[in-house]
């Protein structure tokens, strides 16, 4: 079966701009920059051609106009509370819940797996564990039928 070209580059965009909004999102965080300030200076110094810049400035605006209903979304499935996470860890659970959330065009299978990839690279060497752990708690949650289907899934048993 012939690969789907067009496909490719919005997949490996989309890729792209979760990676630079997890990064601005972190900048955010740490610093309380104004956010039209954070999405300039990346607009300015990040090579854009190569991402989806709808879906960045999305995930930039729209994870901290947010933020309560989100974090109430994983708050649950944490085992410390939110402040006192990694703030790399606590930027991707915020981008991936928003995902979960909002864009059920994405399959959750997709969502995780782009956050687990983004902590591999970024966070602390075990933390695509803890990520891959809460968002699939998330996705049960906010995705129940979906992931009940067991749709991407390879690890979900069929209960008999």
């Amino acid at each position: 079966m012939p690969v789907n070209e067009s496909a490719k580059p919005q997949a490996a965009q989309r890729t792209r701009a979760r990676r630079l909004a997890m990064q601005a999102l972190y900048q955010w965080d740490l610093s309380g920059s104004n956010l039209s300030d954070i999405e300039q200076q990346f607009l300015e110094d990040e090579d854009f051609e190569k991402a989806d810049k709808d879906y960045f400035q999305e995930l930039l605006h729209q994870v901290p106009a947010r933020l309560d209903e989100v974090e109430q979304a994983f708050e649950g499935f944490l085992d410390r509370p939110v402040r006192e996470m990694d703030p790399v860890e606590r930027a991707l659970l915020r981008m991936a819940t928003y995902e979960l959330l909002t864009r059920i065009d994405v399959p959750y299978k997709v969502v995780i797996n782009e956050a687990v990839n983004l902590a591999k690279k970024f966070g602390a060497e075990q933390a695509f564990k803890y990520i891959n752990g809460v968002l699939d708690q998330v996705a049960r949650q906010l995705r129940a039928v979906e992931h009940a289907r067991g749709k991407g899934a390879t690890h979900i048993r069929k209960q008999k």
